[in-house]
C-alpha cells in the first residue's frame, strides 16, 4: 500500500468549515466561539457547540496557546441563574475576571444531577478557556465530574471542598447566628423554610438550624421545603401563619422571608410583634421592605473575586498543590423583622 492509499483510508479529522457549514455561520463565528468572545448570541453560541459536538470538532488549543501565551478566557458553570444568589455571584466573577483580561463563557446546567453535567464538562473541551468556576453543582461530586485534565478550577460548592480550591460563604455561622438570635430574644423555638432539595447550601443551612435548636435542647419542628423562589415562601407561609405556636422562622434566604410576610400580612399576623422573621443574604431588597428584614448578609462579590484569584494563582503557577479553601464571613444585620415574643 502507497503513501497516497495510507492516506485515502485516514479518517479526515472535521474543519472549521465543516462546522460552519452545519452550523449555518461562518468560519470567523466558529473561531470566536473557539476562543470564548463575548460578541456571539447566545442561540448562535449553542448552535455552533452543538456541531462541534456532532462533528466530533476539538479546536487546536495548544496552537492558540502557542501562539498567545493563553486563550484569555474562563469558563462557568452555573445552575440556574433566576435565583438570585447564582445570578449575583456569577456577575461578581464576570466583573473580576474583566478586570484581569479574562473573557468569559458561560454554560448553565438545569440539572447538574442528571447527565446535563456531563455535556457541559464534554463542550467545555471544545471551547478555548484558560480554566473553569463552577458556581453551583447541586449534588455532583468530583468524581461525577469529567473535566479536561490539568485544567484549574475553582468551586463554590460545598459537596466539591477538598477536591477543587473553593470559596464558600460561611453558612454555618450565619445560620447559628440567626437562630441563637431568634432564640435569644425568648422565641422557645425557631420554624424553618428550606431552600431547594438540590443546592447544597441549603442543605447545610437547614443541617446546621436542626443542630442549633438541639444544642439548645429544642426538638426542631418539621421544616417547610421552598425552593428558594417568594412563591414557595408564601406558600410555606399560609401554613405557618396558621398556627398560633408559631413565633419566630428562619428563611433559607430573603426571597422566601419575603413571601412569608405576606402570607403573615394577609392572616392578620404582624411581623415582628405575632411572628420575628430572619433572611439570608442580605440581597439590596431586604432593606426596603416593610419592615426592613433583619438577614444574614453574605458577600456574592467577595465570593466571586476569590474564585477568580484561586483560578489567576493556579494559571500563574502561584498556587501550592494542596487546594485552597476561602471561608467568606457572613454578617448578622438586625432590622425591624425580629422582636421578643408577644408576652
Amino acid at each position: 500500500m502507497d503513501h497516497a492509499q495510507r492516506g485515502a483510508q485516514r479518517p479526515k479529522s472535521p474543519s472549521i468549515g465543516d462546522v460552519a457549514r452545519l452550523a449555518g455561520v461562518s468560519a470567523q463565528t466558529v473561531s470566536r466561539v473557539s476562543t470564548g468572545a463575548q460578541n456571539v448570541r447566545p442561540a448562535t453560541r449553542m448552535r455552533v457547540q452543538e456541531a462541534m459536538s456532532k462533528l466530533g470538532y476539538v479546536p487546536n488549543r495548544a496552537a492558540r496557546a502557542l501562539r498567545s501565551g493563553a486563550f484569555g478566557a474562563l469558563g462557568i458553570i452555573t445552575q440556574r441563574l433566576e435565583r438570585t444568589g447564582d445570578a449575583l455571584t456569577t456577575a461578581a466573577v464576570v466583573s473580576s475576571a474583566q478586570e484581569r483580561g479574562y473573557a468569559t463563557t458561560l454554560l448553565e446546567v438545569r440539572n447538574p444531577d442528571s447527565g446535563e453535567l456531563r455535556d457541559a464538562s464534554d463542550r467545555l473541551s471544545h471551547l478555548a478557556v484558560d480554566g473553569l468556576i463552577i458556581i453551583r453543582a447541586g449534588h455532583a461530586t468530583h468524581r461525577s465530574l469529567t473535566l479536561p485534565p490539568a485544567l484549574p478550577v475553582a468551586v463554590s460548592d460545598s459537596r466539591l471542598v477538598g477536591h477543587y480550591s473553593s470559596v464558600v460563604a460561611n453558612q454555618i455561622g450565619g445560620t447559628q447566628e440567626a437562630v441563637r438570635h431568634l432564640l435569644g430574644l425568648g422565641h422557645r423555638t425557631v420554624h424553618h423554610i428550606a431552600g431547594a432539595a438540590d443546592s447544597q447550601p441549603a442543605v447545610v443551612r437547614s443541617a446546621t438550624w436542626r443542630r442549633c435548636l438541639n444544642e439548645h435542647g429544642i426538638v426542631p419542628p418539621e421544616p417547610l421545603q421552598g425552593d428558594w423562589t417568594a412563591r414557595s415562601g408564601y406558600q410555606a407561609g399560609q401554613r405557618l401563619a396558621a398556627d398560633p405556636d408559631v413565633t419566630a422562622v428562619y428563611c433559607a434566604n430573603d426571597e422566601m422571608a419575603f413571601g412569608l410576610m405576606r402570607a403573615l400580612h394577609e392572616a392578620g399576623r404582624r411581623v415582628p410583634d405575632d411572628v420575628s422573621v430572619i433572611g439570608f443574604d442580605g440581597i439590596a431588597l431586604s432593606e426596603f421592605s416593610s419592615p426592613p428584614l433583619t438577614t444574614i448578609r453574605q458577600d456574592f462579590t467577595r465570593i466571586g473575586t476569590e474564585l477568580v484569584r484561586l483560578v489567576a494563582e493556579q494559571l500563574d503557577g502561584a498556587a501550592t498543590g494542596t487546594p485552597a479553601r476561602v471561608v467568606v464571613p457572613t454578617e448578622l444585620l438586625v432590622r425591624g423583622t425580629t422582636a421578643p415574643p408577644a408576652r
